[in-house]
């Protein structure tokens, strides 16, 4: 059996940090999930919005205060995003705002993709669920749970 190339889950997410937040803890977290091998980062974007709605790149290598975290990632670019990924991102941002587009790979999943492919799977739908979603909805049902108890 031919030896097959093998990836984890490509994921993308899109943060945007409000003005004077970003405090270049997520990229510190980001290059420590790069370096316990859980993640491998294919690409990054950082992108800001001015007040009065106009988008600039920022260049990572170049970074300083709190964008300066990102620095560490300078050297992702794949090319998965390209410059005119940049509209898309300007789009979904909020004046004043810093966004920071990631593309990275799920490596953690490598060995149960293999596993799968080995047994004849093949992934035929697959979906996120926001944290903000699954953290409302574990408040909701233990608010439930607290309700019951009390009842």
């Amino acid at each position: 059996m031919p030896e097959v190339d093998v990836h984890g889950p490509i994921d993308y997410v899109l943060l945007e940090f409000t003005g004077n937040r970003l405090t270049g803890r997520a990229a510190e977290e980001l290059v420590k999930l790069v370096e316990r091998g859980i993640v491998h980062v294919y690409d990054v974007m950082l992108v800001g919005k001015d007040a009065s709605g106009s988008t600039y790149m920022v260049d990572l290598a170049e970074s300083s205060g709190p964008a300066g975290g990102f620095a560490d990632l300078s050297g992702a670019r794949s090319g998965i995003l390209a410059d005119d990924d940049l509209a898309e991102v300007a789009a979904a941002m909020e004046p004043g705002t810093l966004a920071a587009m990631i593309v990275y790979e799920n490596t953690w999943a490598i060995p149960f993709v293999a596993a799968a492919l080995e047994s004849g799977g093949q992934l035929i739908a697959g979906g996120r669920i926001p944290a903000e979603d699954v953290m409302a909805a574990l408040d909701a049902l233990e608010a439930v749970e607290a309700m019951e108890t009390t009842s």
